[in-house]
């Protein structure tokens, strides 16, 4: 395996984010009291608990460096994950930026934010 960098991101209570995040694909790969790490297609995210945290206040975040975008953020939608510009979870659609970089932003059930950024061909 190549070297490489995993998020470590807050949960307030791990049963609820395993089931979120189920319904975007990923699965189970560790858990035990004090951690949790669910994958997805190469995509690893590691969660630590943090059952006090406030979602409003919440500044934790990461980027998913992603083939297919688009392909997320429609699976997202299909989870029931709404397209809108407050509140969470939710998802806001990719689109080209200024850098020239496709990207989407996804907020999970922790206030955890999660930017979708399109892997250059």
């Amino acid at each position: 395996m190549a070297d490489h960098a995993t998020p470590n991101l807050p949960s307030r209570d791990y049963a609820h984010t395993v089931r979120f995040y189920e319904q975007l694909g990923f699965e189970t790969s560790w858990h035990d009291t004090n951690w949790l790490i669910l994958e997805r297609d190469g995509i690893c995210l590691e969660f630590f608990r943090y059952p006090d945290l406030d979602a409003a206040q919440s500044s934790f975040s990461c980027c998913l460096r992603l083939d297919d975008v688009y392909a997320f953020h429609k699976i997202c939608l299909d989870a029931g994950i709404p397209e809108q510009t407050t509140g969470w979870p939710r998802i806001h659609a990719p689109k080209l930026e200024h850098s020239g970089m496709v990207v989407g932003y996804f907020v999970d059930l922790d206030g955890t934010l999660l930017r979708l950024v399109q892997n250059p061909e």
